[in-house]
């Protein structure tokens, strides 16, 4: 995963190759405050300006900056891979939101 942690927070970062250029994008934010740079010290410097500006733009118009999460969202898979989950589930007695749950936890350690 290309994910760089900035002043505690975490941005996901793509090539341009239009631009020839890095770009950063911060995860978790209200808003955009993305950053462009040629290497990962220009990330890191380019993304820390973009932080500050965007958190103190949020404080001065009384914005929340920080996204918040329900812990709910919809997954769309084929109906077969549905079925194959809920008797998955059912054969390790726990119910297909903890199967779901166990399994994001081991494919995001």
């Amino acid at each position: 995963m290309n994910m760089l942690e900035i002043d505690g927070h975490k941005a996901v970062i793509q090539f341009d190759p239009e631009l020839g250029l890095f770009r950063g994008e911060f995860l978790g934010l209200t808003g955009g405050a993305d950053f462009y740079a040629d290497s990962v010290e220009g990330l890191r410097r380019e993304g820390s300006v973009s932080l500050r500006v965007f958190l103190e733009t949020c404080r001065e118009r009384g914005i929340e900056p920080h996204r918040s999460f329900s812990g709910k969202f919809n997954v769309r898979i084929p109906g077969e891979l549905h079925e194959e989950a809920v008797q998955a589930a059912a054969a390790r007695g726990v119910s297909l939101n903890d199967l779901v749950r166990e399994a994001l936890k081991h494919e995001l350690r």
